[in-house]
C-alpha cells in the first residue's frame, strides 16, 4: 500500500514559515559578520643569526603572564652551540625592579623557517609539548629592525624593534599590514621605553 500523503495544515505551514524565516534570517546575519582571515602565515625565511641580539617591545597584546610588567620591556637573544636560542626576557614592574625570565627557543622545519618555540618551563620538562609556545616571525623589515611575532590563533601579538623608539611611518605601516592579516589591533597596548 502506497503511503497516503497530505497537505500540511495551517499551524504547520506557519511553523514550517517561520523556521525558514529564522534560517535566513541567521545566514544572512553570518554573511555580514566580518571572516576570520585564512591562516595565519609566518614570513617565508628567517635569519636566525641576524636575528639574534636585542629586541625592545613596542606594543603587544595583553598577556596574562606580563601582566605585572609596566615599561622597559625586552628580549635578548643569543643563538647557542646547540642551535637552540637562549631567550632573556626583562621588565620593569610597578615597583620599579627589574624582573628578568630565562628560557629557551627552537626552530621548527628547516634552518630558514621563521616559525619557532620557546620555553620558560624548567629544561627537564622540555621533552612535555605544552611547554612550548609558538613563536612565529609573521612580518620583518629587510633590514631586521622592526618584527611582529604572534602564533596561530593570533592571541598574542608582539611588536618589536632593534631600538626602544620606532620610526612612526614604519610602525604605521607594519599596522596596516597586520590588520590586513586578521588582527584586531583595538587590543594593542604601547609599551613604554623609558631607559
Amino acid at each position: 500500500m502506497p503511503p497516503i500523503h497530505r497537505s500540511p495544515n495551517r499551524h504547520e505551514m506557519k511553523m514550517l514559515i517561520a523556521a525558514i524565516l529564522v534560517l535566513t534570517s541567521a545566514f544572512a546575519q553570518a554573511a555580514d559578520k566580518p571572516q576570520p582571515a585564512s591562516d595565519l602565515k609566518s614570513i617565508s625565511a628567517l635569519d636566525v643569526p641576524r636575528y639574534m641580539g636585542t629586541w625592545y617591545e613596542i606594543a603587544k597584546f595583553p598577556a596574562w603572564f606580563q601582566k605585572k610588567c609596566v615599561a622597559d620591556t625586552r628580549a635578548e637573544y643569543t643563538l647557542q652551540p646547540d642551535g637552540h636560542v637562549q631567550v632573556i626576557n626583562r621588565c620593569r614592574q610597578g615597583s620599579g625592579e627589574m624582573k628578568e625570565a630565562l628560557g629557551s627557543g627552537r626552530q621548527i622545519g628547516d634552518t630558514a623557517s621563521s616559525k619557532l618555540e620557546v620555553r620558560f618551563a624548567p629544561a627537564w620538562l622540555s621533552f612535555l609539548p605544552m611547554v612550548w609556545g609558538d613563536y612565529w616571525v609573521i612580518d620583518l623589515d629587510p633590514a631586521y629592525q622592526l618584527v611582529a611575532v604572534s602564533e596561530p590563533k593570533r592571541e598574542y601579538l608582539w611588536i618589536l624593534s632593534r631600538s626602544p623608539k620606532v620610526d612612526l611611518a614604519a610602525y604605521d605601516a607594519l599596522l596596516t599590514r597586520l590588520s590586513g592579516q586578521g588582527f584586531d589591533l583595538q587590543r594593542l597596548e604601547k609599551t613604554p621605553q623609558r631607559n
